[in-house]
């Protein structure tokens, strides 16, 4: 067993060298250059063992809170999670992972979340995908529509990249729509979200009435000939905002051909094309999520207004606390999780489960999947319990 133990600025060397390899090998070696990094936020772990001056392991943890079913609850981002060649093969990723889900267990973190490098990976230490995103790729003559019907409604204006409290209404209005979003700060804002190792993107919001309604972040690729603007994020209040945010782009149709932007996993865009045949969409697989304490996360979440109790048996081979068997009782849309003998009605590993409980899968399909074993009318009461409600985490860390 080694270590698990926070790095301190002593150790930014050794992470820098480590994420360069881990991430991006063909830089080659780069020299370190404190002065040259950005500013780094979450804290630093690393795992030691005997006979190593250097971790054999690394990992960084954000915290934050998110907002699952309309209620804020503590979570936490990892990322970073790096062993370099030499210590590979041994285990200690597996039991860095264990270390980290020990913390969050005893920081009271509800739900963890991570972007992966490799799904079915995180998928066997009980992470599972958290949302779907859509890819938008279009020419900027598709979305000539939106200024045809925006007219002469409001007014965009630069902002700078430290410009949170403008935008964050929107951002906060905006996430009202989805499950499992990130409450932001400013920190965030300026480090996360419009962060780029080059340039800073380009900022833009739009006023109606004098408060801002949407906003886009952006950047351009490419050349004078063959120009794209990649939308970072945009969050828009209603449907005019959203046909202001799509009339900012078509109105760069003399310096970029193409628009490139995400979105959640829903109709809203589509719907409002009147070609949409002109616009390529892909999907990918999000984020992904786990809940970290099973009895104190089913406790705190908001139900529905019914009165129901169930029998959980969950396997988590990964965090043995939640390894068993929980009854969830549920009145006046509270909800009681402890553990118990009954036997039990419904079972599931810790991945499925978190989908249900953040609103991705609800318990019709993951039964439909084989990942839900349910008697009686069990699959029913877990869909009354858990309906189905948009996720989407749009942040990067």
């Amino acid at each position: 067993m080694g270590q698990y133990t926070q790095i301190d600025d002593d150790g930014a060397e050794t992470v820098y060298e480590y994420m360069q390899y881990g991430f991006r090998p063909q830089n080659g070696p780069v020299e370190f250059d404190p002065d040259d990094i950005r500013k780094p936020i979450g804290d630093r772990r690393g795992l030691y063992v005997d006979g190593e001056e250097e971790p054999v392991a690394i990992c960084r943890h954000y915290w934050f809170d998110v907002s699952v079913r309309g209620q804020t609850h503590p979570g936490a981002g990892l990322t970073s999670v790096i062993t370099p060649p030499e210590h590979r093969r041994n285990g200690y990723v597996s039991e860095i992972l264990a270390e980290t889900l020990t913390e969050y267990e005893e920081r009271d973190r509800h739900f963890s979340i991570l972007r992966p490098f490799d799904y079915g990976f995180y998928r066997s230490f009980g992470w599972d995908t958290a949302n779907e995103v859509r890819n938008y790729e279009c020419p900027v003559e598709t979305l000539a529509f939106a200024a045809e019907t925006l007219g002469a409604a409001g007014e965009y204006r630069q902002l700078g990249v430290d410009s949170f409290d403008t935008v964050a209404p929107v951002y906060e209005s905006f996430s009202d729509n989805y499950s499992l979003t990130i409450e932001r700060d400013a920190e965030w804002w300026r480090h996360r979200v419009c962060y780029s190792r080059d340039n800073d993107p380009y900022v833009y919001a739009w006023f109606k009435d004098g408060e801002p309604r949407a906003y886009l972040v952006f950047r351009f690729t490419g050349d004078y000939h063959s120009r794209t603007m990649k939308v970072r994020e945009f969050a828009y209040t209603d449907e005019e905002a959203l046909h202001a945010v799509l009339a900012f782009c078509y109105n760069h149709d003399s310096q970029a051909d193409t628009i490139e932007f995400h979105a959640a996993d829903d109709s809203v865009f589509r719907d409002l094309l009147t070609s949409p045949d002109d616009v390529e969409c892909t999907l990918s697989t999000g984020p992904m999520v786990r809940v970290v304490d099973v009895e104190s996360t089913l406790s705190a979440l908001s139900y529905p207004a019914v009165e129901d109790e169930i029998v959980l048996s969950v396997s988590d081979d990964f965090a043995d606390w939640n390894d068993g068997r929980f009854r969830l009782s549920v009145s006046d849309a509270t909800g009681r999780c402890e553990p118990t003998v009954a036997d039990p009605t419904a079972r599931l590993d810790i991945a499925a489960l978190s989908q249900l409980a953040v609103g991705h899968r609800s318990a019709t399909a993951l039964a439909r999947a084989g990942r839900l074993d349910a008697t009686g009318n069990a699959t029913e009461t877990l869909d009354r319990l858990f309906p189905a409600t948009p996720v989407y985490i749009r942040d990067r860390f």
